[in-house]
């Protein structure tokens, strides 16, 4: 697998990094013991960076990920990056106060069993505080030495640059596929320009990238997915029909629809960074495959003209589902 640093000064990590959210029951249910062959087999294919948060299962991810490490024992393999800063405290739905941020912090090392984590977020902005306080309070973690580097997630371009003026802005954690394009407006230059990753969540679209997209009736049972625009009819039935082309290519080339999109995506900077997730050892294999294909010039004409910039149908996020990331574009 290919390697990358993972922000200006961090450590190197494979390109195509593993998100934790999977290990919870949001896209399905699923065992702490599926959750622990997942850890082993991301060491196998040379997945190292996780990404986990504390609201993820409500502190299930990292309570998983901190058990693997205390049975596996020694030093830690992974580089492990986990955020804070979404809550339901006091009818809040987010929290960038200092003080909430390390409580959840503290919280997160003891689920984890770490002394300090190598990359923190702050999941959402609280519109309320100004980046460059809580900027002010990541710096703070990094003082103590709770945290080796920090980063934001879902913000706009002229957000990072002004955080990075406080202190360096290691990463920034945003949706980004070939379904979703609008980081290329901004976000990815603006990162460049900094140095900082470009942490892709959701790379495969929420599965639509695959050579098996949720159909209506898995949709139906998944809080999340079923009042997504992309995955309500007529959208679903129409992003469905387009991605048979780009599952068709795929089979021409050889590869799992998959292992195409992870390839196109790191294929976008070198600053890029996926982070996949799954339950699923096979799909793990699909993925981490993406992280050492190269692809010609041809091939990333014949994915851009089968999925251009926009073809998606459908918003990204329902208007509730846009409550926190901020819109630049």
């Amino acid at each position: 697998m290919k390697q990358r640093k993972l922000g200006q000064n961090g450590p190197t990590v494979g390109v195509v990094g593993y998100g934790a959210m999977s290990f919870t029951d949001f896209y399905g249910p699923t065992s702490d013991e599926n959750s622990m062959g997942v850890l082993d087999t991301c060491l196998d294919l040379g997945i190292t960076h996780l990404d986990t948060s504390n609201v993820y299962g409500m502190g299930r991810s990292e309570t998983v990920i901190g058990n693997w490490l205390k049975q596996r024992g020694g030093a830690c393999p992974f580089t492990i990056a986990t955020k804070g800063g979404i809550t339901r405290d006091s009818g809040r739905r987010f929290n960038n106060d200092p003080k909430h941020l390390e409580e959840a912090l503290d919280a997160s090392l003891t689920r984890l069993g770490v002394e300090a984590v190598d990359l923190y977020y702050v999941h959402r902005r609280e519109a309320e505080i100004e980046i460059e306080d809580v900027t002010e309070t990541l710096a703070g973690f990094v003082k103590a030495g709770k945290v080796k580097a920090i980063g934001f997630s879902e913000i706009a371009p002229s957000s990072l640059l002004r955080a990075h003026a406080v202190h360096p802005v290691a990463a920034v954690q945003s949706e980004y596929s070939l379904s979703t394009r609008s980081p290329e407006m901004g976000l990815v230059q603006a990162c460049a320009q900094i140095g900082a990753s470009l942490v892709a969540f959701s790379p495969l679209g929420r599965g639509l990238l695959t050579d098996r997209p949720h159909q209506a009736a898995a949709i139906a049972g998944m809080d999340f997915l079923k009042v997504n625009p992309r995955f309500i009819e007529p959208n679903l039935s129409a992003n469905l029909a387009i991605n048979a082309q780009f599952r068709a290519l795929a089979a021409d080339l050889g590869v799992p629809a998959a292992t195409l999109a992870i390839a196109w995506l790191i294929h976008q900077g070198d600053h890029v960074l996926p982070i996949p997730g799954t339950r699923h050892v096979t799909h793990l294999q699909e993925v981490a495959a993406g992280g050492a294909l190269d692809l010609s010039d041809e091939a990333l004409a014949r994915i851009d003209k089968i999925l251009p910039i926009g073809w998606a149908h459908g918003d990204r996020y329902s208007v509730g589902q846009w409550m926190g990331p901020e819109k630049y574009c």
